[in-house]
């Protein structure tokens, strides 16, 4: 197991890529009213979408942004270990059946626009406006075998560490830490968590949320 090749294929083998746009609206919602005010005093603002699966969550991330006058000075780092769900994500365009729900979800994460108006529709199928991928970047990055690229100062990795054993959590968990800029924000899906790993200490919550939290050292 300590071929990168052969791990890259068991952890692909094995990764589930279930995502929505606006998935847990809460998770929105919380970032668009604790988050976006601290980030507005940042110069320019990375954020790092670990395990982003076919892109629901970049495109989310895009158009809150832009409703908070943050896109035009925000980088999107979309990145998953399984190549054909990133050749997805950087068409931007998902059927339209899933509208409905991406609708409701966005209306409940504090969206303040007609969703309709960041799409176009053809023959069936959703495609996103381009301006919203003029700031993403997609790429093939595995949490386990690969290391940090960039400093950020947001990392979201949800529903990815709940498929890891304890030390490779531990892992990606220091991968994260070493890419996270002091005073950045992690947020995590909410049946995850930081209090049980070895960089607990290095993390506070924020607003009690349990599912984002500031890096204090």
């Amino acid at each position: 197991m300590h071929d990168p090749k052969m791990m890259e294929k068991l952890f692909s083998d094995f990764s589930i890529n279930v995502t929505e746009m606006f998935r847990d609206p809460h998770f929105f919602l919380t970032f668009r009213r604790s988050i976006v005010p601290h980030l507005r005093k940042a110069p320019f603002i990375r954020i790092w979408h670990a395990g982003c699966s076919t892109g629901q969550e970049v495109f989310s991330m895009a158009i809150l942004l832009h409703e908070e006058g943050l896109l035009h000075k925000s980088r999107l780092y979309g990145t998953d270990m399984n190549e054909h769900v990133l050749k997805k994500a950087k068409m931007g365009s998902f059927p339209i059946e899933k509208m409905q729900l991406y609708t409701k979800n966005y209306m409940q994460a504090g969206g303040t626009r007609a969703f309709s108006e960041y799409y176009t529709v053809k023959n069936g199928v959703v495609q996103f406006e381009p301006f919203l991928k003029d700031n993403m970047v997609f790429a093939q990055h595995n949490l386990v075998t690969d290391g940090s690229f960039n400093e950020f100062q947001v990392i979201i990795c949800r529903n990815v560490m709940i498929y890891f054993n304890e030390p490779l959590q531990n892992h990606v968990h220091g991968l994260i830490y070493e890419s996270l800029c002091t005073d950045g924000y992690l947020g995590l899906g909410n049946k995850e968590g930081v209090v049980f790993t070895t960089h607990a200490s290095c993390y506070e919550e924020v607003d009690g949320t349990e599912t984002f939290y500031r890096k204090v050292k």
